[in-house]
């Protein structure tokens, strides 16, 4: 296991660092590398979590923990031995295993109670096939929409699993799937969509991304999307590197879908291939910024289709995801002190994937404020590098 923290630039993010983390072996192994070395940060994540899911759904810690294990079930059907690793992430960062699960279902704590008998994340995320690049390459990323507060726990993870593809993945400390991209050459990008109905445990969405994520081929990534049982509505982005990208609208129904047109496909948190029945006669989109950020994304992803080498078509794609029409509720997204709710929501990285070469590039926190940088693995090398290299990667 290899960990290092590094100073990822910027003005307001000056002195934030991002932790890289390269963690193998069985699941509990994965886990308890993933909780030792990300000790401090699933710690800021729990104190965090601990006030804010108060706030949201008047439950106490103490009520959470309790009622956590209710979610191991549902989870250990939908992929199994995936709590091992859960597990093993408590006992590395020494905190309760019903904590870890909590962090792993923060999306469905963080809008209501779900364990009541009757999370609006953020995001722009696109795809660019060949058509729709100036290199021919296949690119995919998103501008990662969360709590500002989260920002110091967002990790950088390579996970090296005997049997099955290694993944690179952005995540919050302590849970087991977020998005990212496999040394098979698929990427999930995801946006949060808001609506909810129905009653019951579902399968937390870091376990579903995570079965996405450990796909070795595109039948085995649709299908982790088809058989999961979720309680929460969001938008999953699926790209191969061979040419072919499909969103997502999944719903705890049914699901709606997209292919792109002419190579360009841009999604963020709104419905756009169907209006589930359930809420069709009220639906109204949870984040209204929602409605301009998708034309102001796609717009400015078509300069990346300008005939050029792959350090232009990158600077094509993060002018894209710098744009602040409506800011500070923009594609690059700034914490809004008047928006409703009761957390603020900024940029918390911003990722451009070359599922072509397999460089991986993030920009830490808000892309205005600061440069992407090539992560320190390429997503096709098995052997991959010590994270110190991120320190003179080169700069897009």
């Amino acid at each position: 296991m290899l960990r290092d923290d590094f100073n990822w630039g910027g003005e307001a993010m000056a002195a934030a660092e991002l932790t890289t983390i390269e963690i193998s072996g069985s699941r509990g192994e994965l886990g308890r590398q993933h909780g030792e070395a990300a000790r401090s940060q699933i710690g800021e994540s729990i104190g965090y979590y601990r006030e804010s899911f108060k706030r949201i759904t008047g439950l106490e810690w103490a009520e959470i923990r309790r009622n956590a294990p209710r979610w191991v079930q549902p989870i250990d059907a939908y992929l199994p031995g995936i709590t091992d690793e859960i597990r093993g992430i408590a006992e590395g960062a020494g905190v309760d295993f019903a904590e870890i699960l909590a962090l792993n279902a923060r999306g469905e704590l963080s809008t209501h109670n779900p364990f009541a008998e009757a999370a609006e994340e953020g995001c722009s995320s696109y795809a660019i096939l060949p058509e729709a690049s100036g290199d021919g390459h296949v690119y995919c990323g998103q501008n990662w929409d969360w709590r500002c507060e989260t920002f110091g726990t967002v990790i950088l993870l390579r996970i090296v699993q005997p049997g099955r593809p290694t993944i690179i993945m952005q995540t919050e400390a302590g849970q087991v799937g977020r998005h990212g991209a496999n040394s098979a050459g698929i990427a999930l990008n995801a946006n949060g969509l808001g609506a909810r109905w129905g009653k019951g445990i579902g399968v937390p969405q870091p376990i579903i991304r995570r079965r996405i994520l450990e796909a070795p081929e595109m039948q085995t990534a649709l299908r982790a999307v088809f058989d999961s049982r979720q309680s929460l509505s969001t938008n999953l982005l699926v790209t191969h590197r061979d040419g072919f990208a499909i969103d997502l609208e999944t719903t705890p129904d049914r699901h709606g879908w997209m292919y792109p047109t002419a190579g360009l496909l841009v999604h963020t948190n709104h419905f756009i291939a169907f209006v589930p029945e359930q809420i069709a006669a009220t639906y109204r989109p949870f984040s209204v910024n929602s409605l301009w950020r998708l034309p102001r994304l796609t717009e400015g992803l078509r300069a990346a289709k300008r005939p050029g080498d792959s350090a232009e078509v990158r600077g094509a794609i993060g002018a894209a995801l710098r744009d602040h029409f409506g800011y500070p509720n923009s594609v690059c997204k700034h914490g809004d002190e008047a928006s409703q709710g009761t957390d603020l929501n900024q940029t918390i990285a911003s990722s451009i994937v070359d599922l072509t070469t397999g460089e991986y590039w993030l920009a830490a926190g808000n892309p205005c404020e600061g440069e992407y940088r090539k992560l320190p693995w390429n997503i096709y090398d098995e052997a991959g590098a010590h994270p110190r290299q991120v320190a003179t990667a080169g700069r897009a």
